[in-house]
């Protein structure tokens, strides 16, 4: 059975909201659009995360982030994320899209998302990632599906936007797997559910 794995740029205060662009996400008056663009240029971010991706297996994605990214990704050109990206297969949870969907390797997810999510990772050969997609992650947590968090901290407080953690999310005690701090201060950190770390005899962090 693969991980399903959140992946995602928080702030200090857990928001997650538009990290990449000023138009990415205005719900709710949000004004710092892009706040973690900048920061995200660090090289040893890249490293990282190009690394991550050369291992990506499928995406589960909800509809926003979904909309979003098949809107952006394949117009990029000499970027090393726009081939993978394009290339992955991607599964979306959408009560509202309907089939054929507009980004290739894209696939709709019939039902239940927390069904369809535990018969993803049980088929899939790796571990599924999960970008943005505030509220399928709500849903993901809500349901003990979710194995593996991969943040990028940075060193921001915003004081308004979507949270990661929000109120009302599931308890939840995490252990700390691997970290790395950037020349830009943004952390790398990884985290697996404390019950998940212990069985596998892995360290406290």
């Amino acid at each position: 059975m693969s991980r399903l794995v959140v992946i995602n740029n928080v702030t200090l205060d857990g928001v997650m909201q538009a990290p990449g662009r000023p138009d990415e996400d205005t719900r709710g008056g949000f004004e710092h659009g892009g706040w973690a663009a900048m920061r995200n240029e660090d090289p040893e971010i890249g490293r990282a995360m190009g690394e991550r991706m050369a291992e990506a297996g499928p995406l589960l994605l909800g509809r926003r982030t979904y909309e979003d990214f098949a809107g952006y990704w394949p117009e990029q050109k000499d970027n090393p994320f726009t081939e993978v990206l394009n290339d992955v297969p991607k599964y979306v949870a959408s009560t509202t899209l309907t089939e054929p969907l507009p980004w290739s390797n894209s696939t709709l997810l019939d039902g239940d998302v927390r069904q369809a999510a535990a018969e993803l990772k049980e088929h899939s050969a790796r571990d599924i990632g999960v970008l943005g997609s505030g509220d399928l992650v709500q849903s993901l947590m809500r349901h003990g599906l979710v194995d593996e968090y991969l943040l990028l901290i940075h060193p921001l407080v915003l004081g308004s936007g979507r949270r990661l953690f929000r109120d009302g999310s599931p308890f939840t005690t995490l252990r700390l797997i691997d970290s790395l701090r950037t020349t830009t201060g943004v952390l790398i950190a990884t985290y697996r559910p404390a019950h998940d770390a212990a069985a596998s005899g892995e360290p406290a962090g």
